[in-house]
């Protein structure tokens, strides 16, 4: 492996983190010297079904094996957020080519703000239909999970549906 160079930033919204996103993290942990996942407060997603502080806290609980990558959380612009921080690179996960048409115009946007490249990874195949949303929306109605999110994730989604009176 060769040695891990810089400083990326990972953002998303990660409501709920899934073995998706983990596989990116992962990969990307072993190329950059320091990963930072960034969880994006977005305002105008409505209803989040974790809060902010319990996205990271289940992220730090499923990165905790690699020394190099911090959780943190940021609102308002990447490329603002990304100098901040002093990053080089942001990385970005894709799943299927519409990931891929829609994040390029942000990457150009970044480049431009920001003067920062993003790296594209490929999800790893058994992932590249899985995503928050739809996790979200199978578990809610019932369905099994298991598979897409880690244990610690799915056992706090079954606390949080428990907490809020459905079974």
């Amino acid at each position: 492996m060769a040695t891990p160079h810089g400083h990326a930033v990972y953002p998303g919204s990660f409501d709920p983190p899934t073995n998706g996103h983990l596989d990116v993290v992962a990969r990307a942990a072993q190329v950059f010297a320091t990963l930072t996942v960034a969880v994006v407060v977005n305002p105008q997603k409505r209803s989040p079904y974790f809060r902010v502080e319990e996205r990271k806290e289940l992220l730090r609980r499923c990165t905790a094996q690699y020394a190099n990558v911090r959780v943190e959380h940021f609102r308002g612009l990447l490329a603002d957020y990304v100098k901040e921080i002093g990053a080089d690179v942001i990385v970005k996960g894709l799943r299927v080519v519409s990931d891929f048409e829609s994040e390029m115009a942000f990457a150009h946007m970044n480049r431009s703000l920001a003067g920062v490249d993003t790296m594209f990874l490929m999800s790893d195949s058994s992932y590249s239909f899985v995503s928050s949303s739809l996790i979200k929306e199978v578990f809610l109605q019932g369905g099994d999970v298991t598979r897409y999110v880690p244990a610690v994730v799915l056992e706090y989604m079954n606390t949080k549906r428990h907490a809020n009176g459905r079974t």
